[in-house]
């Protein structure tokens, strides 16, 4: 037997399930924050970094290393200069 009423009152509480996991999410990850590094572009601009190594395992300046790099902070920074919603010009 079908009861469309359950079927629809399941419906709803998946609903609202995926709602409050959604809004959780979204608001744990407003207290983080993500920083990215690459060197991919310094190297590239570097003209003593133009000819590569010719032999398999021979150094490589530590300048023309590429490295990229991503950091995770939950306790992100407070602003260091307050915002000033006043709306004025400060001339």
């Amino acid at each position: 037997m079908h009861f469309p009423i359950m079927q629809a009152k399941a419906l709803h509480a998946t609903v609202v399930r995926i709602a409050v996991l959604l809004a959780v999410t979204l608001s744990a990850g407003a207290c983080g924050s993500v920083e990215y590094r690459d060197s991919n572009a310094a190297v590239d601009a570097n003209p003593l970094c133009a000819s590569a190594p010719s032999q398999p395992g021979e150094p490589v300046s530590k300048d023309c290393e590429r490295t990229r790099e991503a950091g995770w902070r939950l306790d992100a920074q407070p602003s260091r200069e307050p915002l000033d919603f006043s709306g004025g010009s400060k001339d």
